[in-house]
């Protein structure tokens, strides 16, 4: 990788509020330098920070229910039956992914409407 020489200094004055402003969006986004964060938000104007956690709870569900199907099919392959019972748990399953799903297809539009 190419050595960047950083020889100019790009400075400016703030008050004690904005640099608490500055301090907190800073902590969003997990950037722990103020100069790489000054820096990208001087070229790129935007951070942008993702929590997984929507996505990974959604995919926890979908582990879950993909293990709940396979008994299911397990046991309906080996008996013949299917239970109202199983079922129910599926559509329930299926009703938190989707849930969860749109949850996180409202904070992509949100952050992206923003840009």
């Amino acid at each position: 990788m190419q050595k960047l020489k950083r020889n100019i200094n790009v400075g400016f004055r703030v008050t004690e509020d904005e640099q608490k402003m500055i301090r907190r969006r800073m902590a969003q986004t997990n950037i722990k330098s103020l100069r790489a964060y000054m820096l990208k938000m001087a070229i790129d104007g935007r951070v942008i920070h993702f929590e997984f956690d929507s996505i990974n709870d959604c995919s926890k569900l979908l582990r879950n229910i993909s293990s709940n199907i396979n008994q299911i099919a397990k046991r309906v392959n080996e008996t013949g039956n299917a239970y109202a019972a199983d079922m129910e748990d599926i559509k329930a399953g299926q009703d938190k992914i989707w849930t969860q799903q749109d949850e996180i297809l409202r904070r992509l539009a949100k952050i992206l409407e923003v840009m």
